[in-house]
C-alpha cells in the first residue's frame, strides 16, 4: 500500500467509523436533550475515538498487505508483525495468514525438490533427450544429449549437429504431428554430419507444457553402433571373400603342384614355398586391415578423448620405419613444430594415421627418393589444430583417381599395390579416423612430380598441466 495514500484512508475509515455516533450527538443537541458544551466534548471524543480505530485498523491492513506482498515474493516468508494487532479480528487474520505463508513455503520447497529431482532424473536419462518450444527452437539437452553432439556443460544446443537434426524434414514433420494430434510419433532419421549417425527420433507432445515453456519431448535413440555392426558384416564378407579369392587360389593352385608334379624338385619347391609365404602374409594383413577398419567404424561416431603429442609421435612411427626406409633408400626430412598435440585424440588412431601416410609415401614414392615431413599449428574456420603434411617425390596419381583413393581396395595403379604389399585400406582407414577426429584429410597429386596428403586435426600448443599419451609401440620405440 502507497504511504502517501495511507492518510486518505484513514480519514475515510474515520469517517465511516464515527459518522453514526456523531450524527447522534448532533440530533441530542438539536433538540436540546443534550447541552452543547457537553455535546461538543462528545462530538470530539468520538472522532478521536475513531480516528484512532481507523489508524489501527488502516495500518494493521498495510501491514498485512505488505506481509502477503513479501510472502508472494520471498517464497513464503511472512512478516512477523503480521498477526501483532490490537484489533482481535485483524490478528486472527494476520495468524492465519502466517500460517498459509508457511503452508506455501514448505509446499514450495517440497515443490522445488521434486523439480530438481526430475531435473536431475532427466540429465542422467541414457537416452539423449531434447526439450522444445512450439515453435521447434531447442531449450535445453540432457547429458546424454550433449555427449552424442558433442556438446559442452552449458546446454549443448550449438553446434551444426543439433541444427541438421532439427532442419530434418522428417522429424520437422514428426514434431508437427505430435503437436497437432497430441500422441508421440516416431521416426529414423539419418544425419550426416560431423560423422554418419543412425538414429531412432520420437517426438512426445507436453500437454500441459514444461516448466520453462517446453511442448514436445525428442527422445533419441543412437542405432549407428547396430546398423556399423550390420555393414561391417556384411562388408566383411563381401570383400574378404573378393579379395581373398586371387591369393587363395595361389596358395591351392602351389600346394597341388608340390604334391604332384614338383614333389621332388628341391629348387621350385623352394620358390613356390617363397610365393605362398608372401600370399599368406598377403591375406594377414588384408584380414587384419579389414578387422582394423570395421572396429573404427564402429567408433567413428563417437568423439576421441586425450591428448597426443605429435612431434613425437612422428619421430616414434619413422623410427619404426627405418627397415623399409633403407629398402627403398628413401630419404625423409622433417620441419616439426615442437609443443604441437591433437585434441581430442586418440592415441593409437592417430598414431596409424601418420603409419599409413608414411607408409603410402616411401613404398609409391621414388626408389632413393625423398619424403618430406611438416607439422605446424594452423587455425581453421576459427578452430585451432594442428596440420601434418607428407609428401613424396613418386610418379603421381590421375586427378581422376583422386577423389576414389579413400574407397575400399581403390588402387591407382593395382600392378603396384599389390607388388608393394598393399591391401587397398591404408587411406579408407585414414579416412575414417580423421573423420572420427573431426578433421579435414586432403590430397593433391601432380603427374611426374609427386602426391601431397595433408591431415587436420583439432589441436594446438601442448595444454598447460598437458596430459601426454603415446601408443605403448611408439613409446618404446623412443625408449630404445
Amino acid at each position: 500500500m502507497a504511504r502517501g495514500a495511507q492518510p486518505l484512508r484513514v480519514l475515510r475509515s474515520t469517517v465511516l467509523i464515527g459518522a453514526v455516533p456523531a450524527l447522534s450527538f448532533l440530533c441530542l443537541m438539536l433538540t436540546g436533550e443534550l447541552a452543547l458544551a457537553p455535546g461538543a466534548i462528545a462530538l470530539l471524543c468520538c472522532a478521536g475515538a475513531a480516528g484512532g480505530i481507523a489508524w489501527l485498523w488502516i495500518g494493521d491492513l498495510a501491514r498485512l498487505a505488505e506481509a502477503l506482498q513479501l510472502a508472494t515474493q520471498a517464497e513464503g516468508q511472512i512478516d512477523p508483525r503480521a498477526a501483532n494487532s490490537l484489533l482481535p479480528g485483524i490478528a486472527e487474520l494476520g495468524s492465519g495468514v502466517t500460517r498459509l505463508a508457511r503452508s506455501l513455503a514448505a509446499r514450495q520447497a517440497e515443490l522445488g525438490l521434486l523439480r530438481r529431482a526430475d531435473e536431475a532424473i532427466v540429465e542422467r536419462l541414457p537416452d539423449p533427450l531434447l526439450v522444445l518450444a512450439p515453435d521447434g527452437t531447442p531449450l535445453r539437452a540432457n547429458a546424454a544429449a550433449r555427449a552424442l553432439f558433442g556438446g559442452g556443460e552449458g546446454d549443448g544446443l550449438s553446434g551444426g549437429a543439433v541444427a541438421a537434426l532439427l532442419r530434418h524434414p522428417l522429424l520437422a514433420e514428426a514434431v508437427e504431428r505430435a503437436l497437432a494430434g497430441g500422441r508421440a510419433e516416431t521416426v529414423d532419421l539419418a544425419i550426416p554430419v560431423p560423422v554418419q549417425r543412425d538414429l531412432a527420433a520420437r517426438a512426445i507432445a507436453m500437454d500441459p507444457p514444461l516448466a520453462d515453456g517446453g511442448r514436445v519431448v525428442v527422445v533419441l535413440t543412437d542405432r549407428t553402433r547396430e546398423r556399423a555392426v550390420e555393414r561391417m558384416r556384411h562388408d566383411f564378407v563381401a570383400n574378404a571373400s573378393h579379395e581373398l579369392r586371387t591369393p587363395l587360389a595361389s596358395l591351392i593352385g602351389f600346394i597341388e603342384t608340390l604334391r604332384g608334379p614338383a614333389e621332388a624338385d628341391t629348387k621350385a619347391r623352394r620358390r613356390f614355398l617363397g610365393i605362398m609365404a608372401e600370399q599368406a602374409g598377403r591375406m594377414q594383413r588384408l584380414i587384419d586391415d579389414l578387422l582394423g577398419l570395421s572396429r573404427i567404424e564402429l567408433t567413428e561416431h563417437l568423439p576421441p578423448t586425450g591428448t597426443v603429442p605429435l612431434a613425437e609421435l612422428i619421430r616414434a612411427e619413422l623410427a619404426g620405419l627405418e627397415p623399409l626406409l633403407a629398402a627403398r633408400q628413401v630419404r625423409v626430412e622433417t620441419a616439426l613444430e615442437e609443443e604441437t598435440c591433437a585434441n581430442p585424440a586418440d592415441a593409437d588412431q592417430v598414431a596409424q594415421v601418420i603409419r599409413n601416410l608414411l607408409a603410402n609415401a616411401i613404398r609409391h614414392g621414388r626408389e632413393a627418393g625423398l619424403v618430406r615431413v611438416t607439422l605446424a599449428i594452423t587455425p581453421r574456420t576459427g578452430r585451432p589444430g594442428v596440420m601434418l603434411e607428407v609428401v613424396d617425390d613418386g610418379p603421381g596419381i590421375p586427378k581422376a583417381d583422386l577423389p576414389r583413393l579413400t574407397e575400399r581396395f581403390y588402387r591407382a595403379d593395382k600392378g603396384r599395390a599389390r607388388q608393394t604389399g598393399g591391401t587397398g585400406l591404408g587411406l579408407a582407414i585414414v579416412k575414417h579416423i580423421v573423420n572420427r577426429h573431426r578433421g579435414v584429410l586432403n590430397i593433391d597429386s601432380t603427374i611426374g612430380e609427386g602426391t601431397q596428403v595433408q591431415v587436420w586435426l583439432p589441436g594446438g600448443a601442448f595444454p598447460a598441466p598437458a596430459t601426454l599419451m603415446l601408443p605403448q609401440s611408439a613409446a618404446k620405440l623412443l625408449t630404445r
